[in-house]
């Protein structure tokens, strides 16, 4: 409801910038500016439309301002002096409007007065009022009106409101991908990286700063601000503002800015414990009605951090040095990526003769629990008769949570030689498992020249059913199936009706659907290299998902992401709830319903 408020005052306030505009030009220039010298039709109609809109904005700013007296919203100030200050400029403005054009018709000056019904109504209330005293009346109304429409407009850039002038510019500069990538930096000696400094950022994101509405729907969707941990996207980009209109002047005069853009001051600056809370579920991103980009800001000042500054949580530092030494998180042989192929048979991707590449990835290669859905898998693509290959020892991690860590030089050298690989190889169709690999190999590697045909193992199952290349017998599915749409794969890139067929397919019933699904889905926690940190700040974001999952009597929770499956079971572990419900990728489902395994 309180939505569609802030949308009414919104779309009002467009209609009356052609009013607005007309009085001001007409205060100017009465002689040669007036709407009056449009023909009988077209000031009618204008004058109807401006009458119902300034009404409408009335009744906007009168709901506006008792929900913030009455039921004032967790996530903004909603009782700030600047608020209230906003909301009685437009409400002077709207009432000084009624009064102004009322005493017009009362003195019998309006010609569209029978089109202006509510000032019609308010200029019944004049009536045996003299002459004299209307055009008193009218006189003072308009220069309350002028005087309110002036502070108004000199008051905005200096209040949050600025957006009511930048959020449309900013929504036709936005992103026209769903994709957000990070930009590939260059490595040149004396180079600097990341951002330390509000200047540093490109002038969209700090364009974003000023659209931001501060409506609070990036906080009400992120899992972070939900789970009690210190990010607050909204505040991310209020920060960033903030630095800028305090760093500004001095940075345009040349001189050092004086307060950081990463640290624990009060107002713009940002604390590092919220910079690493971030998962990069993008929900932020896609709620926003603004399109800005609030995510992306982190990364850049995680590069920072991590490239120029070493400071990071010191999980991190087994973690890069796993990956720089043995190219995988877990710090494990290369030769063990193929441990898993003792239980089946499985060929080395040959060029020109083999159609797919299978990019197991470090979960399914090295992790014992995700290692079931890799052989789920590799019996999927079998009874379909594909044709298919990995590349065993020689196979890299794609890099996707060094590059979410902001650790963009090592990303760089392993998504080099990886996509040097892949041309060696003359790789064009990959399959993964791993959503995280999937977005890396179809949209990073964009970056450094890859042109991979990248399909998700539940999207290549759903296509192999319709196709009628894949037979399944339908079995009984495993007790009530909720399903769990991956950030990586739904929200990033769009992939949600694919794991449902599928899953429909090979159990014969629809999965049951969470409170939040779809592009609204709740993170696992996992994302943003948070896979390979600890959570020591507020409630666990996996716990938080799993008990949505259980609030729908869950017994199998369905995925299609190794990072989600191992947090899905710890969840489990930690809500003691191992009995209640069972944790199953989408590829183990359907490789339950293959001929041969009844």
């Amino acid at each position: 409801m309180f939505g569609l408020n802030h949308a009414v005052l919104f779309w009002c306030f467009l209609a009356l910038l052609i009013a607005n505009a007309e009085f001001l030009l007409h205060g100017l220039f009465p002689d040669y500016i007036s709407l009056s010298r449009l023909s009988i039709v077209a000031h009618n109609v204008l004058a109807l439309i401006f009458d119902i809109v300034s009404l409408l904005a009335l009744l906007a700013v009168m709901v506006a301002a008792v929900r913030r007296s009455v039921f004032p919203p967790a996530y903004i100030e909603a009782r700030s002096r600047d608020a209230f200050f906003i909301l009685s400029l437009v409400a002077i403005l709207m009432l000084a409007f009624f009064g102004l054009h009322a005493s017009e018709i009362a003195r019998g000056l309006e010609r569209a007065a029978s089109f202006m019904p509510f000032s019609s109504l308010v200029a019944g209330w004049l009536s045996g009022t003299s002459n004299g005293t209307l055009e008193v009346l009218g006189r003072v109304l308009w220069w309350i009106h002028a005087a309110a429409l002036l502070l108004f407009l000199n008051y905005l850039p200096y209040s949050k409101h600025m957006h009511i002038l930048t959020a449309i510019p900013n929504c036709f500069f936005r992103n026209l991908s769903r994709v957000n990538l990070m930009p590939r930096e260059e490595f040149r000696k004396g180079s600097s990286f990341g951002v330390s400094q509000v200047n540093e950022f490109t002038w969209k994101g700090l364009f974003d700063s000023y659209a931001c509405t501060e409506c609070g729907r990036c906080s009400d969707c992120c899992p972070a601000t939900s789970t009690d941990k210190p990010l607050n996207p909204r505040l991310i980009i209020h920060d960033i503002k903030s630095n800028l209109l305090k760093n500004g002047p001095l940075i345009s005069a040349g001189e050092k800015a004086n307060l950081p853009l990463i640290g624990n001051h009060r107002d713009g600056s940002i604390a590092e414990d919220a910079i690493w809370a971030c998962t990069t579920c993008g929900a932020c991103v896609e709620v926003c009605p603004a399109f800005i980009e609030q995510f992306p800001r982190i990364i850049d000042l995680r590069r920072n951090l991590v490239e120029m500054q070493s400071r990071f949580p010191g999980e991190l530092l087994t973690f890069f040095e796993n990956i720089e030494q043995r190219s995988n998180p877990w710090g494990m042989a290369p030769g063990d990526r193929t441990k898993w192929t003792a239980q089946v048979e499985v060929k080395p991707f040959e060029a020109d003769s083999t159609e797919y590449l299978f990019f197991v990835g470090c979960a399914g290669a090295f992790d014992a629990r995700n290692r079931r859905t890799t052989l789920a898998i590799a019996r999927i693509l079998a009874a379909a008769g594909i044709s298919w290959g990995i590349l065993g020892k020689d196979e890299l991690c794609c890099g996707d949570s060094l590059r979410r860590l902001g650790n963009e030089y090592v990303f760089d050298k392993i998504a080099s030689e990886n996509v040097r690989l892949f041309a060696e190889r003359r790789v064009r169709k990959v399959i993964t498992q791993c959503p995280h690999c999937y977005h890396t190999l179809k949209n990073d590697y964009r970056q450094y020249g890859a042109e991979l045909e990248v399909v998700h193992h539940s999207e290549l199952i759903s296509q192999l059913i319709k196709e009628g290349r894949l037979k399944l017998n339908g079995t009984q599915p495993p007790g009530n199936i909720v399903f769990h749409d991956s950030c990586y794969l739904g929200r990033h890139n769009a992939v949600y009706e694919a794991p449902r067929h599928a899953l429909t397919s090979a159990t014969g019933s629809k999965p049951v659907e969470m409170a939040r699904h779809h592009d609204n889905s709740f993170c696992c926690g996992a994302g943003g290299g948070r896979m390979w940190l600890e959570e020591s700040i507020g409630k666990h974001i996996n716990v938080a998902r799993v008990e949505q999952a259980l609030e729908k009597n869950a017994e199998t929770i369905c995925a299609c992401c190794p990072y989600c499956i191992i947090m899905f079971e710890d969840g489990l572990k930690d809500l003691n709830a191992e009995d209640r419900a069972q944790v199953l990728d989408l590829a183990e489902i359907v490789a339950r319903a293959l001929p041969d395994q009844q």
